[in-house]
């Protein structure tokens, strides 16, 4: 017989505690007494000060005024009452888009107080987004490794032709050989960079903002020192397990992106910011802690159409770009169970890379078939 596990108390705030919707409960006098870790966030408050928290201080719109009132809604009819797409705003956190529902709660009959569940609009919309963005980079891997297979194979035939060639043709004239190969190995290493890493990232605990320092070092230096970087560092941040090399690779290719974007203009700025995020998704997978770094400038901006495309291999804005910058971040991200997203409108342009720090299960992403 299979052994049955207790439904206590404990583990009924375990189940809370990890879900991603925001939960509230109060007593019977509307008093808040747990809140778990997705609603703390949504909110701006503690568990610890939860007790202080006044209903009547969250506001809503397109419903009745504050929280606190849905709550009374639900008491009179004495029936569970859901509200679509309100917005709130408490006075610790900002306005958000939400789906509420208020249920009260009864035991043996007797009323015990009620239950306030939030699923914010936003999350649901960056969830469905992040798996659009992670089908795409899948597809565009496919795409490439196809493309890669069908003319690794003319080029081989090709470069060795003319290496055959070379050796009957007079000295004037094996300048044109050498163009053939020159180009043959032109076009076979744009194949490999389309193809991104082909190795695990072999990872350690390192701190980020080292990372950052050291890409802020190279990016500096091909500029030759004509670029402000504005810092926004949290400290509190512990170590992520990662690999150096190729985050250092990812970073770079982000804020060269951006330093092309900003050089021509004189009070163009660079800001890197770097902040924990808790109860996080990438994609359909919730993490509990996710590390967000954003790489962010004061460019012109990238234009509305291009930007659903700009992880694609070749998609670029500019003559001299290869287009690959982005698609190699997004591969050496996506290996380390990350996610890299964009923001931009002009004059405001944020690239958000997403890492988890408990990541154990290594992508087959970087591997070539």
């Amino acid at each position: 017989m299979n052994a049955v596990m207790p439904l206590n108390q404990t583990f009924h705030t375990q189940i809370l505690e990890n879900l991603s919707t925001s939960v509230l409960m109060t007593n019977t006098d509307f008093v808040p007494i747990f809140i778990n870790p997705a609603a703390e966030e949504l909110f701006g408050i503690s568990m610890r000060m939860v007790g202080q928290f006044n209903l009547a201080d969250v506001m809503v719109d397109d419903g009745p005024k504050t929280l606190l009132d849905c709550l009374k809604v639900a008491e009179g009819g004495r029936q569970s009452c859901t509200y679509h797409e309100i917005t709130i705003k408490s006075p610790n956190s900002a306005e958000q888009a939400v789906n509420c529902t208020v249920v009260p709660l009864y035991e043996a009959s007797t009323d015990c107080g009620f239950l306030i569940e939030i699923n914010r609009v936003d999350r649901i919309l960056k969830i469905a987004h992040d798996e659009q963005q992670i089908a795409q980079h899948m597809t565009a891997r496919a795409i490439a490794r196809g493309l890669a297979h069908e003319v690794n194979n003319p080029l081989g035939g090709l470069r060795g032709a003319a290496q055959l060639l070379e050796r009957e043709l007079p000295e004037e004239a094996r300048e044109y050989t050498r163009i053939i190969i020159s180009e043959a190995d032109r076009l076979r290493a744009l194949v490999k960079n389309m193809l991104g890493p082909r190795s695990l990232p072999q990872k350690s605990e390192l701190s980020i903002h080292e990372i950052l320092n050291h890409v802020i070092k190279l990016i500096l230096a091909e500029a030759n020192g004509n670029l402000k970087i504005q810092l926004d560092y949290d400290p509190s941040i512990p170590s992520i397990p990662i690999d150096r090399d190729q985050l250092i690779q990812a970073i770079l290719n982000i804020v060269r992106n951006a330093w092309q974007a900003v050089r021509d203009n004189e009070s163009g700025q660079i800001t890197l910011r770097t902040r924990v995020l808790r109860y996080c998704h990438i994609g359909h997978t919730l993490h509990k802690l996710v590390l967000q770094l954003q790489v962010i400038d004061n460019g012109p901006g990238i234009p509305e159409d291009k930007l659903e495309y700009i992880f694609f291999p070749m998609v670029t804005g500019r003559s001299e770009g290869t287009g690959l910058g982005l698609t190699i971040a997004q591969s050496l991200v996506s290996m380390h169970g990350g996610l890299i997203e964009c923001e931009s409108d002009a004059g405001n342009t944020t690239f958000s890379i997403l890492l988890p720090f408990n990541h154990s299960s290594e992508s087959k992403d970087g591997q070539t078939g």
